[in-house]
Protein backbone atom coordinates (compact mmCIF):
# COMPACT_ATOMS: atom_id res chain seq x y z
CA UNK A 1 0.00 0.00 0.00
CA UNK A 2 1.33 3.89 -1.08
CA UNK A 3 1.77 5.73 2.11
CA UNK A 4 -0.02 8.98 2.52
CA UNK A 5 2.03 12.05 2.51
CA UNK A 6 1.29 15.90 3.47
CA UNK A 7 3.21 17.36 1.76
CA UNK A 8 5.97 17.20 -1.53
CA UNK A 9 9.08 19.54 -0.96
CA UNK A 10 11.60 20.07 -3.92
CA UNK A 11 14.66 22.13 -4.79
CA UNK A 12 14.44 23.85 -7.48
CA UNK A 13 18.06 24.04 -9.76
CA UNK A 14 18.35 20.68 -11.20
CA UNK A 15 14.98 19.80 -10.47
CA UNK A 16 12.59 21.57 -12.48
CA UNK A 17 15.63 23.12 -14.50
CA UNK A 18 18.04 21.25 -16.47
CA UNK A 19 21.42 21.03 -14.29
CA UNK A 20 23.60 23.75 -14.19
CA UNK A 21 26.10 20.73 -14.03
CA UNK A 22 25.64 19.98 -17.67
CA UNK A 23 26.33 23.22 -18.57
CA UNK A 24 29.41 23.51 -16.45
CA UNK A 25 30.57 20.78 -18.32
CA UNK A 26 30.54 22.67 -21.18
CA UNK A 27 32.27 25.46 -19.85
CA UNK A 28 35.00 23.46 -18.92
CA UNK A 29 35.25 21.99 -22.68
CA UNK A 30 35.13 24.78 -24.06
CA UNK A 31 37.73 26.50 -21.81
CA UNK A 32 40.22 23.54 -21.79
CA UNK A 33 39.67 22.92 -18.43
CA UNK A 34 39.40 19.34 -16.44
CA UNK A 35 36.40 17.91 -16.05
CA UNK A 36 34.28 18.92 -12.84
CA UNK A 37 36.86 21.43 -12.07
CA UNK A 38 34.33 24.42 -10.99
CA UNK A 39 32.40 21.81 -8.69
CA UNK A 40 35.65 21.16 -7.16
CA UNK A 41 36.27 24.60 -6.16
CA UNK A 42 32.66 25.09 -4.98
CA UNK A 43 33.12 21.43 -2.62
CA UNK A 44 36.73 23.16 -1.71
CA UNK A 45 36.25 24.74 1.90
CA UNK A 46 32.28 24.60 1.12
CA UNK A 47 31.02 26.35 4.95
CA UNK A 48 33.25 29.36 4.09
CA UNK A 49 34.23 29.42 0.54
CA UNK A 50 32.64 31.90 -2.43
CA UNK A 51 30.09 29.96 -3.37
CA UNK A 52 28.70 29.82 0.41
CA UNK A 53 29.28 33.54 1.47
CA UNK A 54 26.96 33.95 -2.35
CA UNK A 55 23.99 31.72 -1.43
CA UNK A 56 23.59 33.16 2.24
CA UNK A 57 23.68 37.07 0.41
CA UNK A 58 27.53 37.61 2.57
CA UNK A 59 28.53 38.98 -0.77
CA UNK A 60 27.59 40.86 -4.26
CA UNK A 61 27.93 39.17 -7.36
CA UNK A 62 31.42 41.08 -8.40
CA UNK A 63 32.67 40.21 -4.86
CA UNK A 64 32.30 36.81 -5.96
CA UNK A 65 33.91 37.03 -9.53
CA UNK A 66 36.44 37.77 -7.39
CA UNK A 67 36.58 35.50 -4.58
CA UNK A 68 36.08 32.82 -7.19
CA UNK A 69 38.86 33.46 -9.31
CA UNK A 70 41.43 33.57 -6.61
CA UNK A 71 40.05 30.33 -4.94
CA UNK A 72 39.95 28.72 -8.77
CA UNK A 73 43.40 30.25 -9.32
CA UNK A 74 44.84 28.76 -5.96
CA UNK A 75 43.81 25.57 -7.77
CA UNK A 76 45.39 25.73 -10.63
CA UNK A 77 42.81 27.68 -13.46
CA UNK A 78 41.59 31.06 -12.75
CA UNK A 79 38.01 31.49 -13.65
CA UNK A 80 36.14 34.59 -13.55
CA UNK A 81 33.13 34.02 -11.16
CA UNK A 82 30.97 36.70 -13.39
CA UNK A 83 31.13 34.00 -15.55
CA UNK A 84 30.05 30.84 -13.33
CA UNK A 85 26.95 32.83 -12.46
CA UNK A 86 26.13 33.08 -16.10
CA UNK A 87 25.83 29.18 -16.33
CA UNK A 88 23.06 28.99 -13.36
CA UNK A 89 20.11 29.23 -14.97
CA UNK A 90 18.92 25.99 -16.28
CA UNK A 91 15.33 26.02 -19.26
CA UNK A 92 12.26 24.68 -16.87
CA UNK A 93 11.59 20.92 -17.22
CA UNK A 94 7.38 21.29 -18.16
CA UNK A 95 6.83 17.64 -17.49
CA UNK A 96 8.16 18.62 -13.54
CA UNK A 97 5.80 21.59 -13.58
CA UNK A 98 3.31 19.44 -14.56
CA UNK A 99 3.83 17.15 -11.50
CA UNK A 100 4.04 20.02 -9.18
CA UNK A 101 0.41 20.82 -9.92
CA UNK A 102 -0.88 17.08 -9.54
CA UNK A 103 1.19 17.06 -6.03
CA UNK A 104 -0.73 20.57 -5.54
CA UNK A 105 -4.22 18.79 -5.87
CA UNK A 106 -2.97 16.10 -3.38
CA UNK A 107 -1.51 17.78 -0.50
CA UNK A 108 1.21 20.63 0.10
CA UNK A 109 4.21 21.78 -1.73
CA UNK A 110 7.18 23.93 -0.80
CA UNK A 111 10.58 24.86 -2.07
CA UNK A 112 13.48 24.83 -0.48
CA UNK A 113 16.21 26.58 -2.88
CA UNK A 114 19.86 27.48 -2.68
CA UNK A 115 20.16 30.60 -5.08
CA UNK A 116 22.10 33.57 -5.20
CA UNK A 117 20.99 37.48 -4.91
CA UNK A 118 21.75 37.55 -9.32
CA UNK A 119 19.83 37.99 -12.07
CA UNK A 120 15.69 38.51 -11.94
CA UNK A 121 14.22 37.75 -8.38
CA UNK A 122 14.75 33.82 -7.71
CA UNK A 123 15.37 32.24 -10.84
CA UNK A 124 19.51 33.56 -11.14
CA UNK A 125 18.65 34.53 -15.20
CA UNK A 126 18.69 38.06 -16.91
CA UNK A 127 16.46 36.65 -19.31
CA UNK A 128 12.85 38.19 -18.97
CA UNK A 129 10.90 35.64 -20.52
CA UNK A 130 12.43 32.91 -18.61
CA UNK A 131 12.58 34.89 -15.25
CA UNK A 132 9.04 35.05 -15.70
CA UNK A 133 8.25 31.32 -16.76
CA UNK A 134 10.06 30.32 -13.40
CA UNK A 135 8.27 33.63 -10.94
CA UNK A 136 5.13 31.65 -12.06
CA UNK A 137 6.44 27.91 -10.58
CA UNK A 138 7.34 29.49 -7.72
CA UNK A 139 4.03 30.86 -7.50
CA UNK A 140 2.52 27.24 -6.98
CA UNK A 141 4.40 26.57 -3.72
CA UNK A 142 2.40 26.99 -0.70
CA UNK A 143 5.93 28.26 0.65
CA UNK A 144 9.23 29.02 -0.75
CA UNK A 145 12.44 29.43 1.02
CA UNK A 146 15.60 30.88 -0.42
CA UNK A 147 19.24 30.31 1.07
CA UNK A 148 19.86 34.09 0.29
CA UNK A 149 16.89 35.46 1.57
CA UNK A 150 16.95 33.86 4.61
CA UNK A 151 21.15 34.08 5.20
CA UNK A 152 21.12 30.02 5.67
CA UNK A 153 21.13 27.46 3.22
CA UNK A 154 20.89 23.49 2.83
CA UNK A 155 22.27 21.02 4.01
CA UNK A 156 21.89 22.78 7.51
CA UNK A 157 19.20 21.52 9.45
CA UNK A 158 17.18 24.06 10.21
CA UNK A 159 15.87 25.29 7.09
CA UNK A 160 13.93 21.56 6.43
CA UNK A 161 12.56 22.17 10.17
CA UNK A 162 11.78 25.30 9.49
CA UNK A 163 9.61 24.40 6.12
CA UNK A 164 8.02 21.74 8.10
CA UNK A 165 6.88 24.27 10.74
CA UNK A 166 5.47 26.65 8.09
CA UNK A 167 3.42 23.87 6.07
CA UNK A 168 2.34 22.51 9.43
CA UNK A 169 3.35 18.92 8.57
CA UNK A 170 5.36 16.02 9.76
CA UNK A 171 8.69 15.08 8.19
CA UNK A 172 7.95 11.74 8.47
CA UNK A 173 4.75 12.37 6.07
CA UNK A 174 6.61 14.58 3.38
CA UNK A 175 8.88 13.57 -0.12
CA UNK A 176 11.76 15.99 -0.56
CA UNK A 177 13.40 16.01 -4.02
CA UNK A 178 17.10 17.11 -4.52
CA UNK A 179 19.88 16.55 -7.36
CA UNK A 180 22.19 16.71 -4.29
CA UNK A 181 22.87 13.85 -2.33
CA UNK A 182 24.41 16.33 0.92
CA UNK A 183 21.13 18.25 0.57
CA UNK A 184 19.45 14.65 1.29
CA UNK A 185 21.02 13.25 4.13
CA UNK A 186 19.55 16.21 6.70
CA UNK A 187 15.98 15.72 4.97
CA UNK A 188 16.27 11.94 5.67
CA UNK A 189 17.66 11.98 8.96
CA UNK A 190 14.28 13.94 10.23
CA UNK A 191 12.16 10.94 8.63
CA UNK A 192 11.15 13.02 4.90
CA UNK A 193 11.55 10.04 1.99
CA UNK A 194 13.95 11.57 0.01
CA UNK A 195 14.54 11.23 -3.83
CA UNK A 196 17.93 11.98 -5.46
CA UNK A 197 17.03 13.59 -8.53
CA UNK A 198 19.32 12.50 -11.71
CA UNK A 199 17.29 13.42 -14.94
CA UNK A 200 13.43 13.94 -15.22
CA UNK A 201 12.08 10.64 -16.40
CA UNK A 202 13.79 9.19 -13.00
CA UNK A 203 12.08 12.13 -10.70
CA UNK A 204 8.67 11.43 -12.14
CA UNK A 205 9.24 7.52 -12.26
CA UNK A 206 10.27 7.62 -8.32
CA UNK A 207 8.17 10.29 -7.39
CA UNK A 208 5.54 8.45 -8.78
CA UNK A 209 6.62 4.97 -7.18
CA UNK A 210 6.89 6.77 -3.47
CA UNK A 211 3.03 8.97 -3.83
CA UNK A 212 0.98 6.51 -5.81
CA UNK A 213 0.27 10.07 -8.32
CA UNK A 214 -0.35 9.83 -11.62
CA UNK A 215 2.28 11.49 -12.78
CA UNK A 216 1.78 10.79 -16.46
Amino acid sequence: MTKTFQAVIWDFGGVFTTSPFDAFTRYEAAHGLPKDFIRTVNATNPLDNAWAKLEQSLVTAAEFDGMFREESKAMGHEVPGGEVLALLSGSLRPRVVKALSVCKTKGKVGCITNNAPVGKGASMTNDEAKARDVAKVFDMFDHVIESSKLGIRKPDPQIYALMCETLDVDPASCVYLDDLGHNLKPARDMGMTTIKVLNEDQLLSDLQAATGYELG
